[in-house]
């Protein structure tokens, strides 16, 4: 069976999307394609080589008869409307994040979904998909450091543009933290606070960079998150996990270790797209296939909600500077 794929939002991300479905995965095509720009839709269709219809409206491919499924990669305060819609006419749908832009949005996306009694969608997390972040977390579920007591993570960007600003530090860069560390320690968080340390001369006056984020979670775990997206030197993700008897690091991406002009070096990726561009690999065809089979098994709508209400804590402790609640009600059975 050949799941047939409705995209909702052509730019970037959705091309990329568009391109791997199409491409490079097994057991899907793309037959329906919408985007505000209509044109740069048809001329990225064509560009592909697809058979597909394109529409202004994402309610039309929602509603398209010969749509399987549901993939949404549409500018994010879309992301909600297209997500219900399809949970409406009962297809799975994929959403790149955020689910929703604020956390009572993705409540009500969790509320559709429980109330038609099957699990639909699947959230746009890449990281539980990435082969280093399943290696470090099958060494903490196979207790080879005993149980976590700490975790010293980073998330570090060579440059960001100046319409970015303090918030979306959270939202836009600290998001993928905030779902991958809750699976990775199957725990949630408790308080949260936010600090920041001296400005790095790089940023500019909408944006206090870097900072650092500290969780506690509800099993007492710390963790503490440098967040600096003007780093300069390269894209640059770290995870350490300190526990009873050891300690455990996620892998460097595989590069070639030079010596030459009287130097040892190893290059550092600078673009986030080259880092995870495996996991969106499998991510996409985890969703094809859960899809087709009638049985979602990827990050849920609870996992969006759960990032979002963390979220909106971060950006709590951003002004106040103060320790905030994480105020996550227990998660609904029908998420079990």
């Amino acid at each position: 069976m050949t799941l047939k794929l409705g995209v909702i939002g052509a730019g970037a991300i959705g091309q990329e999307h568009i391109r791997r479905c199409s491409k490079v995965l097994q057991g899907a095509e793309v037959v329906a394609v919408s985007d505000i720009n209509v044109e740069g839709a048809k001329a990225a269709v064509a560009r592909l080589g697809l058979n597909a219809e394109v529409y202004a409206d994402g309610h039309d491919v929602v509603n398209s008869s010969n749509v399987d499924a549901v993939l949404v990669t549409s500018w994010d305060p879309t992301h909600e409307e297209y997500t219900l819609a399809a949970i409406a006419a009962g297809k799975p749908v994929f959403c790149e994040k955020p689910l929703a832009m604020t956390a009572e949005g993705c409540r009500r996306v969790v509320d559709a979904e429980i109330k038609f009694g099957k699990r639909l969608v699947q959230v746009g997390f890449m990281r539980p998909y990435d082969a280093g972040y399943r290696a470090l977390k099958k060494v903490i579920t196979d207790g080879e450091i005993g149980e976590p007591l700490m975790l010293h993570c980073a998330h570090r960007n060579p440059t960001v543009p100046e319409n970015y600003t303090t918030d979306m530090a959270i939202t836009n860069t600290l998001i993928h933290e905030l779902d991958v560390l809750r699976w990775l320690t199957e725990d949630d968080y408790k308080s949260v606070q936010v600090v920041f340390p001296r400005v790095t001369s790089k940023t500019h006056a909408k944006l206090k960079d870097p900072q650092i984020v500290l969780f506690e979670t509800r099993k007492g775990i710390r963790i503490d998150v440098e967040i600096f997206v003007n780093c300069a030197y390269g894209y640059d993700i770290q995870c350490e996990v300190v526990g009873e008897e050891g300690i455990a690091k996620l892998p460097e991406p595989s590069a070639v270790q030079m010596r030459k002009n009287a130097q040892l070096s190893t290059a550092i990726l600078t673009d986030w797209k080259d880092r995870f561009i495996d996991a969106y690999d499998v991510e996409l065809q985890a969703f094809i296939n859960d899809a087709t089979a009638g049985k979602l098994t990827g990050p849920s709508a609870w996992d969006g909600y759960a990032a979002s209400v963390a979220a909106d804590a971060c950006h709590k402790a951003q002004n106040s500077g103060a320790i905030e609640p994480v105020e996550l009600p227990e998660r609904p059975a029908f998420y079990n």
